[in-house]
């Protein structure tokens, strides 16, 4: 399989709500297996055999297909939820019913892995888990040895996918195992695939590069403008503080925005907005703007989150929807800088994930900026 096709595969099957079709096809590619392989119904266990632990959670799981080979033993699992299971909140409990799986808790023959996809009742939101167990040898209280089981953290082996996501994470960790010739897959890949560590570090990376190129063109900014300048210089406000705000505020969003918070119509609940509400400012679909930071994401900062408009239901006319109140100081301008009568035109690039950083910063620059060390 070449990257186009690796990339499409992917795209099709953890851009999408749950559909067991693609993601048989795709587990097919990503072990190399035969399309024979996958069996349609799978193997279901009886909801007797669910610990009762788990009942409340799970609704009915099956094994699709196994992958065995001289190192690993594998089994792919599709587990659906219980409709008021949350498929971001339950991460241990599905962690630890696949260990329950794996150490034989419905037969008799243990398992090195599972690749399991759980998914929620509507199946618009799902989590594509490894769990690996660990073996280790000790001793129990008397000196006699004793194997013990352990397993890895769900945090850091599982994607959360779904029509509300999108893979960008899942294609560059998963394509090379996609675009491989080996016949035999081993657990080290997909250890390595499901590894999210290097993802962290390049986030870090390129949010560094952002803090920098923040920095630098708020700095033109404010060379240029004297009303800027001068209220800046007033308030001691220097660019350095006011870049690191500005992009955790924009973080902040994106975790909020994740929780169906943005975007609501007046009688509609919270949790049940587009997870997509900050491209949709960008892309102009709740207003029209010239500049993106001036025009929209001053009056949703200072305005919208930060007054209390309970009694109009939340809403905010500007943007046409409800907006929630944040009691708190992340939303209050630095300084008390006057943001309405001054104009700070950050370019509109700066927000498009679509550009391409090139420019490269020293470790050591960073670590001064995330120490909140003011660059002299």
């Amino acid at each position: 399989m070449n990257k186009d096709q690796a990339q499409k595969i992917i795209r099709e099957t953890f851009e999408n709500k749950f559909d067991k079709v693609r993601f048989s096809r795709f587990i097919v590619e990503l072990l190399n297996l035969k399309s024979s392989a996958i069996t349609d119904p799978g193997v279901s266990f009886n909801t007797n055999q669910i610990p009762n632990a788990y009942k409340p959670f799970i609704n009915s799981f099956e094994k699709i297909t196994d992958y065995k080979s001289d190192k690993i033993t594998l089994d792919v699992l599709v587990i659906r939820l219980n409709k008021e299971t949350s498929i971001e909140r339950a991460r241990t409990m599905q962690r630890n019913f696949i260990a329950w799986y794996l150490s034989g808790g419905c037969d008799s023959e243990m398992k090195d892995a599972a690749l399991a996809a759980f998914v929620s009742i509507d199946e618009k939101d799902w989590r594509f888990f490894l769990i690996k167990m660990d073996y280790s040898l000790g001793e129990d209280k008397k000196g006699r040895v004793k194997i013990s089981e352990e397993f890895t953290p769900a945090k850091r082996w599982s994607f959360l996918v779904g029509s509300n996501e999108r893979s960008h994470t899942a294609q560059s960790q998963l394509i090379n195992i996609l675009t491989k010739d080996d016949v035999n897959i081993t657990l080290a890949q997909l250890e390595e695939a499901f590894n999210v560590e290097k993802v962290t570090k390049e986030f870090f990376k390129k949010y560094r590069e952002l803090f920098f190129w923040t920095k630098e063109t708020l700095d033109e900014i404010v060379a240029k403008d004297n009303k800027i300048k001068s209220d800046f210089e007033e308030k001691n406000i220097n660019t350095i503080d006011f870049s690191k705000k500005l992009l955790g505020q924009v973080v902040f969003l994106y975790f909020l925005q994740k929780k169906g918070w943005f975007g609501l119509a007046r009688d509609a609940d919270w949790g049940t907005g587009p997870k997509y509400f900050l491209r949709e400012l960008f892309e102009g679909k709740h207003g029209k703007y010239n500049n993106f930071y001036n025009d929209i994401l001053e009056p949703l900062f200072y305005e919208a989150l930060r007054y209390d408009r309970s009694h109009d239901d939340d809403y905010y006319k500007l943007f046409d929807c409800k907006i929630p109140f944040l009691n708190g100081g992340l939303f209050d301008p630095m300084g008390d800088y006057n943001w309405v009568k001054t104009d700070i035109n950050l370019p509109n690039e700066l927000f498009s994930n679509k550009n391409k950083l090139k420019k490269v910063i020293k470790e050591q620059e960073f670590l001064i900026f995330l120490t909140g060390t003011i660059l002299q």
